[in-house]
Order: structure tokens, then C-alpha cells, then sequence
């Protein structure tokens, strides 16, 4: 990172916890406003709405600088807004087929396998287990089984998910403040833009549908982002991690209060193992006494 971390007050780190938990519920919340507007626009629609909006709010307000900067760094800016663009349209394709819940415990598998691999530590096959058991009985604890070509959209965005925490970081290394991630929400607007007029057409310009998506863009993009970069700042990516693995449980609240999606006891169960297994593969993680926060922080992050 360059510089030396400097200490984290207990002030500071609870700031940061409060910023991590209020983009989780953010996210997740948006996630399930956001699979109202199905029915009228489609996924890609829906996810078109979500990046347009939040690409002109954060650009407006942000108004990052190009000047400066590197090709490599605008090598990566430009990664990391397509990785958001596929990680998003993949995992609304996902949430057209599975409930909120299980899509998002599906998608977790990706940052949880960064964290395991980044790892290397013999305890964490206990950790695996506990995510192949949530797995497996995802898969058999649906009354009606699971739609498996959601499984795959929701996997792939697992997949968009462990490249956007590599890019992410990087990101917030070679620009300042929220500046990369403007230009990265930008460039995944316009990536997906095609996909959603294809789909939507003018539907997407209803003032309801219009409302609607900037409520999703808000609380799906701009809030939750923007308290992730912030938090990334203040606590170690470790920590991070931990807060994040509550991700498919607040799903499953969400995905019940807004949507009606009432899982089984096999599948609370099935998320609870996976949510297990991402806590404790992180909280092993921040055992690593003999490095120093900003080494620890380089492994995890790339």
C-alpha cells in the first residue's frame, strides 16, 4: 500500500462496522425493490436502470479527474466497471429464477473462495465443508428444487464477485477518494446500456419505472459502494469479510419482508452453513500475528 497503517481508534472501527452493515442492508434491500421491477422491465432492464441511474448521480456529484493518471490505472478503472456490469446483469438473470436468498448465498461462494485461497491454512477444509454442506442442501431443500440455470448466472456473478474485490482495491489504490468508482459505474452503465434497451425499450422511461430504479440505484450502487470504499479505509479487510458473510442471511430477511419468499428450514439451514463457513474462513485470516495490518491487507485484497 505504501504507506503505514495507522492505528485504528475504537471510534473509527465502529464507525467503519456501522458502514459495512449499512451497505449490507442497503444492498440487499435494493436487491429485492429491484426484483419488482421484473415484471415490467426483465433483469438486464432492471439492472440497466440500477447502473444508468447511479453512473450519472455519482459522476455529477463525484466529478473525477482523468488527468494524471496512468493507462495502467485506466486499464484497471475500466476492469472493474465491466466486472461490475457482468456481476450485476448476471446475478439479475439469477434473481429472475432463485429467491433473493439463495441467489445471494449462491453468489457468496465467490468471495468466500478468494478468502479461502488467499488463506492456506489447513482449517480452512473445515470451512469448505461447512460451504459444500450449505450447497448441498440449497439444492435439496427447495419444494420444487432449484432452477438450475439461475444457479449458473448466480455463480457466474460469484465468479465477478471475487475479481471485483481484487479490482475494487486496486481501484481505490491508484485513484482518490470515489473517483474510480464513478468512472468504473460509467463505464458498467454504458456496457450494459444495449442489453437493456434490447429488452426494455421505452418502458424503462415510465416515470413509476423511473422512480422506482432510482431507489434501487441508491440503495443497490451509490449507498452501498460508497460505504464499502469508506469502510475499506478504516478496518482491515479481514474484518471486512466477517461483516460481509451476514450478506445471504440479510438477503433472506429481505428477500421475505419485500417479496414474500418464504424458505425452508433446509434452506435457513443451508444459508446459516455458508455464512459460517465465510466468517470463520475470514476470522482465521486476522490470526496471522506475524504480518504486519498492511501486509495482511495486500494478500487479501491482490
Amino acid at each position: 500500500m505504501g504507506n503505514a497503517v495507522a492505528p485504528k481508534s475504537k471510534g473509527s472501527t465502529g464507525t467503519a462496522v456501522g458502514l459495512v452493515l449499512g451497505g449490507v442492508f442497503s444492498l440487499q434491500f435494493g436487491a429485492a425493490f429491484a426484483a419488482l421491477l421484473f415484471p415490467r422491465v426483465g433483469a438486464l432492464g432492471a439492472v440497466t436502470l440500477r447502473l444508468v441511474i447511479a453512473a450519472v448521480l455519482l459522476l455529477v456529484v463525484v466529478r473525477p479527474r482523468l488527468r494524471g493518471h496512468s493507462r495502467t490505472d485506466l486499464a484497471v478503472v475500466v476492469g472493474f466497471g465491466l466486472i461490475l456490469a457482468v456481476m450485476n446483469g448476471c446475478f439479475y438473470l439469477a434473481l429472475e429464477r432463485l429467491p433473493l436468498g439463495v441467489a445471494v448465498t449462491f453468489e457468496f461462494l465467490g468471495p468466500l473462495g478468494l478468502a479461502l485461497v488467499m488463506s492456506r491454512r489447513l482449517l480452512d477444509l473445515l470451512w469448505v465443508g461447512f460451504a459444500a454442506g450449505g450447497v448441498v442442501l440449497l439444492g435439496g431443500g427447495a419444494p420444487d428444487g432449484l432452477d438450475w440455470v439461475g444457479v449458473a448466472f448466480a455463480l457466474a456473478a460469484a465468479t465477478c464477485w471475487a475479481m471485483y474485490i481484487l479490482l475494487s482495491a486496486e481501484t481505490g489504490r491508484r485513484f482518490p477518494r470515489t473517483d474510480g468508482l464513478a468512472l468504473a459505474m460509467g463505464i458498467g452503465a454504458l456496457a450494459i446500456l444495449p442489453f437493456g434497451v434490447v429488452t426494455a425499450g421505452s418502458s424503462m422511461v415510465e416515470p413509476v419505472i423511473l422512480g422506482l430504479g432510482a431507489l434501487v440505484a441508491l440503495m443497490s450502487s451509490v449507498v452501498p459502494y460508497t460505504l464499502e470504499l469508506l469502510a475499506l479505509r478504516r478496518i482491515k479487510p479481514a474484518t471486512f469479510g466477517i461483516l460481509l458473510s451476514l450478506e445471504p442471511a440479510i438477503a433472506a430477511l429481505a428477500g421475505a419482508i419485500v417479496l414474500t419468499q418464504w424458505l425452508s428450514g433446509w434452506q435457513l439451514l443451508a444459508i446459516g452453513l455458508v455464512v459460517v463457513a465465510s466468517a470463520g474462513a475470514t476470522a482465521q485470516a486476522r490470526k496471522d500475528a506475524t504480518e504486519p495490518p498492511e501486509v495482511a491487507a495486500n494478500k487479501y485484497l491482490g
